[in-house]
């Protein structure tokens, strides 16, 4: 695996290093460098979840990817060896109050710092998916598309993923008019039709909805 002027590691052949940034970070001095990811900026529901998983170096953990990438059954099987494997790990959130306060951006960072602070081995450096520093007080590298390239990384995608997956099943038994265990909070066109035959529940993001009225015309063709 080689990198390039952007500073990003690719594929030699078929083979790829899951590794090659831990290792990187490993050569710097750094002995406990957390993969830092989230899940659920996107939904119209429900709070945003961010983990931090410190892997030891020769973690095998078969099939790892990013969260998007993998079946539900597959990220499931993962997150069982995750949480064996790894040297420590914490999943966090940040709640739709918080979400509304502080905007999706600012509160998915609190939830990566509180991800960060809950880990039962402090960690001595950061590998953040993304192209924004949430301002950890611990050197930090942004990885852009890094659920993707490294595995700690793609581990806290997926315990990230699981537990809010798991969250938003839990919301669709208290509100089970809007479905949440299908979409899991996702703006899709039945979970617009549920909001406009039902209204706008207490786990909704109201910043998320301000097109509802749009979503009505083009669902009814005018």
């Amino acid at each position: 695996m080689t990198a390039g002027a952007d500073g990003r590691f690719r594929k030699e052949g078929t083979h790829m290093d899951w590794y090659a940034w831990e290792k990187e970070a490993a050569a710097k001095g750094f002995r406990s460098v957390c993969g830092i990811d989230e899940a659920g900026r996107g939904p119209l529901a429900g709070p945003v979840f961010a983990a931090a998983v410190i892997l030891p170096p020769d973690a095998d953990i078969p099939g790892i990817n990013d969260s998007k990438k993998l079946t539900p059954r597959r990220r499931e099987a993962l997150f069982g060896l995750i949480i064996d494997r790894a040297r420590a790990y914490c999943v966090a959130q940040a709640s739709v109050e918080e979400i509304e306060s502080h905007n999706i951006l600012g509160a998915t960072f609190m939830a990566m710092r509180r991800a960060l602070a809950g880990l039962g081995l402090p960690a001595d450096a950061a590998l953040v998916d993304g192209c924004c520093d949430p301002g950890f007080a611990v050197p930090t590298r942004c990885i852009v598309r890094g659920d993707g390239q490294s595995a700690s990384i793609a581990a806290a995608s997926i315990l990230a993923k699981v537990l809010r997956d798991r969250y938003m099943c839990e919301l669709d038994r208290a509100y089970p008019q809007y479905q949440f265990a299908r979409h899991k909070g996702y703006p899709t066109r039945a979970h617009y039709e549920a909001i406009l035959k039902y209204g706008v529940s207490p786990v909704h993001r109201a910043s998320f909805l301000k097109n509802l009225e749009e979503k009505r015309m083009a669902f009814e063709g005018k």
